[in-house]
């Protein structure tokens, strides 16, 4: 299958420039070609965008297809096939907004990574981390303390597991599994009922066998940290991708910029949306409180990241019915960053920490055909792209999914 994209302003996912005047061959699911004329085929369907922004598909690196709910101990109540019905949705919703991959944090796993690759779920690419290992009593065990707290444990996001050998043993079964990275809880949570948020969780020789193992497989640990503490702890530790980030002074931020290979992966707009609409979904009043207290030190925390030269991804982790605001991450960065640094946020450093660098995240010949049409300049206004209708056409391996193009 042969398309030419024609008549577009580029926005390769790496430039600060806008090269209007481009045209694109996509073959066999990849770019083949970029020109700065318009060029012709008799064997490509042509779509003209008439001038509009074609940039790189969206990549979420963190991101909950099974989270279905905004309590999330009310998941493990619910039937697995309900569940996956709630992902497919999730999924097929997260591509119509423009993110052609994601980055399951929790829970996602092989059943939903071939449903997609076998077009059952019209989804994005996904990398999923199976069942996130929490230690007892951590972020991932969604118990509560009271008498009515339930006497034993079935995650459908989380695995417990105590202990160098224990978490050995999970994180070698989460990879026979597939799971193509390893998450763990370093800190607590604001969804969980009975840690604070300050806690520190999993002693360093346990984070440390759960890094060894994921470096047989020639992958790595993405591990929930809210605090400065948990994030040194990462960098001490072999941790590659430190989520949340939230509670960072400035030697910590520092800190993760000088680290080799090291990224940090952001979420407000979970926080912002817990806080506006938790409540009424289900959310505990515990876990408000701890989040309006988290929420207060994020926007601090990715500003310290900014000017500290880190690299920084892109993150949601939003639950439930919050969900249909993934895009609007955008426009809660841009008050500490740049567009430019935003969108390369979203799409080539993603990439890169998915360890997808030469396949996603930009517009490259060679690269993967997953690309978005905007009406608009992202780099004039990133909030343009939290506007469904201001997306115009969403492409993932040179598969059209969306298409409201003017005819």
């Amino acid at each position: 299958m042969t398309t030419i994209v024609a008549n577009c302003t580029l926005f390769d996912g790496v430039s600060g420039d806008m090269l209007p005047g481009r045209s694109l061959l996509i073959r066999d699911g990849r770019i083949a070609e970029i020109h700065d004329r318009p060029i012709a085929s008799a064997a490509a369907t042509v779509v003209d965008v008439a001038g509009r922004t074609v940039m790189p598909g969206l990549i979420d690196a963190h991101f909950h297809a099974y989270a279905a709910e905004v309590n999330l101990a009310t998941l493990d109540r619910t039937r697995p096939e309900l569940r996956a019905l709630y992902a497919r949705k999730a999924l097929e919703d997260a591509l119509q907004r423009g993110f052609t991959t994601v980055r399951d944090a929790a829970g996602g796993d092989l059943s939903l990574a071939v449903a997609i690759e076998r077009g059952l779920i019209r989804g994005p690419r996904f990398f999923y981390s199976g069942l996130a290992l929490s230690q007892t009593g951590g972020h991932g065990d969604m118990r509560g303390t009271g008498p009515d707290c339930g006497c034993g444990y079935c995650g459908s996001l989380t695995i417990l597991a105590d202990g160098v050998d224990e978490v050995r043993k999970a994180a070698r079964e989460q990879l026979r599994l597939g799971a193509t990275q390893i998450k763990l809880f370093l800190s607590g949570g604001v969804a969980s009922p009975s840690d604070p948020y300050w806690m520190a969780q999993y002693c360093d020789d346990e984070l440390r066998a759960a890094v060894h193992e994921a470096a047989t497989r020639r992958t790595y640990v993405m591990a929930h940290a809210h605090t400065a503490e948990a994030a040194m702890r990462c960098i001490r530790n072999g941790v590659r991708s430190i989520e949340h980030a939230t509670i960072l002074d400035r030697a910590a931020a520092e800190a993760v910029a000088a680290a080799e290979d090291v990224y940090a992966v952001p979420t407000l707009v979970t926080f912002r949306k817990l806080i506006d609409e938790g409540a009424a979904l289900g959310l505990t009043p515990v876990s408000l409180a701890k989040t309006v207290e988290v929420e207060k030190h994020a926007l601090r925390s990715l500003d310290l990241l900014h000017g500290a030269g880190a690299r920084i991804g892109f993150g949601t982790d939003l639950l439930g019915p919050l969900m249909a605001s993934q895009a609007e991450e955008f426009a809660l960065r841009r008050q500490v960053q740049p567009a430019i640094d935003i969108l390369r946020s979203a799409t080539s450093v993603n990439a890169a920490l998915l360890n997808q660098a030469g396949e996603l995240g930009a517009i490259r010949p060679g690269y993967c055909a997953d690309l978005l049409v905007v009406d608009g300049n992202p780099l004039d206004d990133v909030a343009v792209l939290a506007r469904p209708e201001r997306i115009m056409l969403v492409m993932k391996g040179g598969v059209v999914h969306k298409n409201i193009l003017p005819a």
